[in-house]
């Protein structure tokens, strides 16, 4: 049975009772203060705990993150910083009925976008059928005619994707935007459930929760899989661009816990027309490559010839069919802003299915219905350049001036395939420890999906947190941080009595 508002007021610093969704869907708590059943448990668990131990715990927690050296790189910031990973311990917990719905939303969509990126590089039918427009490809800054009639290894472009999801204030998940060039962050969904489990052991007492351990299993299982034909196992590497990178510490974390090298450009090299490794013992062939850099960057002899990032001949190579890489170039097509609203069209079109997991409602403003639309209603809707990433370029229209929005007409107007519009999601909110205190924080849901042998989803994902009050930007590079997610297994735990069929 649910708990009563006052028995979490007991007794305690630390007062449910004084938690306020005001307004927003809570991820823990209803708008009667009462928890969800899938966190009933776990707010027992808090309610044990006054203020004092709260907050000693969070700092342990802030403490373990800064000696696992847990850090993300911040460019444009007193010149470039690294800072440690923010955190903080009040988890997100998702119950199983849900997951599994968003699970095969995500395998869904994945899927269409796969045929998608493949029929643009090659017949383009999704055009010629009307269902696409032939201009939104050819102003497209991630489509690659270096790319045309390539098809990588067993016919999968997207090997490694981050899905944003966000939840409104009815309790709706919609797709923010899809992420399938170098989706950074899944290295924190690990270390989160490694800080968690040394800091608040007790916390996970008779919660079955979902383990999220064996993703760089099955990362190096997936990158195996699109290797070429080999005659001992497959030589997998991650190219990163270095250690000024805001991901690197992912780059080192993932090479490390998959057990392969970890290389630059500069350690590798097109030899006898294979890729390979410089090695103390001479070199070494590679079979697979996990790149984190950009594709403008891989290869300065068929892209950007100042690149000294990437692997001169690394294309000749690709096209012979003699290495992989994962994300293969191109998959940028798909990870446009513009190109997102089509998506349920891509679903309907490749798959003959309704799609699962909605978009949030977005205006085109190439389309001039559209644009006059948003130019008309610029202080009541977000508007988003179509290929930037980490929050950057967005107007907020109902916390903007008249200045800002004059600025972003311009722009619009000026590059109107550049942009698109969406209504301003209330989104759910996660507590938050503020001080001696919990304060609802905004958050959102980022997925990663391995695309091999078949699809597999880590359990819940990285939640971020917009951890500045009221701010609605959950990036960790404007001031975000993140939370464990749990994903209940099969049943709702309760904290009175035995376990009860899942909601939902």
């Amino acid at each position: 049975m649910s708990i009563a508002v006052d028995d979490y007021s007991v007794g305690m610093d630390l007062r449910f009772s004084d938690y306020d969704t005001n307004g927003y869907y809570d991820e823990l708590f209803q708008a009667d203060g009462r928890p969800w059943p899938r966190a009933e448990l776990l707010a027992m668990r808090l309610k044990t705990l006054n203020s004092e131990e709260l907050s000693r715990r969070q700092r342990a927690a802030d403490q373990a993150m800064l000696n696992m050296g847990i850090t993300f790189n911040v460019y444009g910031h007193e010149g470039g910083t690294e800072k440690i990973w923010p955190f903080d311990l009040i988890p997100r917990v998702i119950e199983s009925g849900e997951w599994r719905w968003i699970e095969a939303g995500l395998r869904q969509r994945i899927t269409a976008l796969n045929a998608f990126i493949q029929d643009m590089y090659h017949d383009q039918r999704i055009v010629r059928d009307g269902v696409f427009p032939a201009e939104m490809i050819k102003t497209s800054k991630n489509f690659l005619s270096q790319c045309v009639g390539l098809t990588p290894p067993r016919g999968i472009w997207c090997h490694i994707t981050g899905t944003d999801l966000v939840r409104d204030a009815q309790g709706q998940i919609y797709v923010l935007e899809d992420n399938l060039r170098c989706p950074s962050g899944v290295s924190y969904v690990l270390e989160n459930r490694e800080v968690m489990k040394r800091t608040f052991p007790k916390l996970f007492d008779g919660m079955s929760i979902t383990p999220v351990e064996d993703y760089p299993e099955q990362l190096l299982k997936m990158l195996q899989y699109i290797s070429p034909p080999t005659t001992g196992d497959p030589v997998v590497v991650v190219l990163t661009p270095g250690i000024y990178n805001s991901a690197y510490y992912e780059h080192c974390f993932l090479a490390r816990q998959m057990g392969v090298e970890l290389v630059q450009g500069s350690d590798l090299i097109v030899s006898n027309g294979f890729v390979c490794m410089r090695t103390t013992r001479g070199l070494k062939r590679v079979d697979v490559i996990y790149r984190r850099i950009d594709d403008d960057f891989l290869d300065p002899m068929t892209f950007r010839a100042d690149s000294a990032l990437g692997v001169p001949g690394l294309m000749d190579v690709y096209r012979a069919g003699r290495v992989a890489l994962a994300n293969a170039p191109g998959t940028g097509i798909a990870d446009d802003k513009a190109v997102y609203a089509y998506v349920p069209q891509m679903i309907k079109y490749y798959l003959s299915e309704e799609t699962i997991l909605p978009n949030v409602p977005t205006y085109l403003c190439s389309d001039e219905k559209q644009r006059s639309h948003v130019l008309a209603h610029m202080d009541e809707l977000v508007i988003k350049p179509a290929n930037e990433s980490g929050g950057y370029g967005i107007l907020l229209g109902p916390r903007s001036t008249a200045e800002q929005r004059t600025r972003y007409r311009e722009l619009i107007l000026t590059n109107p395939r550049n942009y698109v519009a969406q209504p301003m999601l209330s989104l759910s909110r996660v507590p938050t420890i503020v001080g001696d205190h919990l304060e609802g924080r905004h958050v959102d849901l980022r997925p990663y999906i391995l695309y091999g042998e078949s699809i597999y989803i880590l359990p819940g994902g990285l939640t971020r947190v917009a951890l500045t009050k009221g701010s609605l930007v959950v990036n960790s590079s404007q001031g975000g941080g993140s939370k464990d997610t749990w994903v209940l297994q099969n049943r709702v735990p309760q904290a009175n009595g035995p376990s009860r069929v899942a909601e939902g």
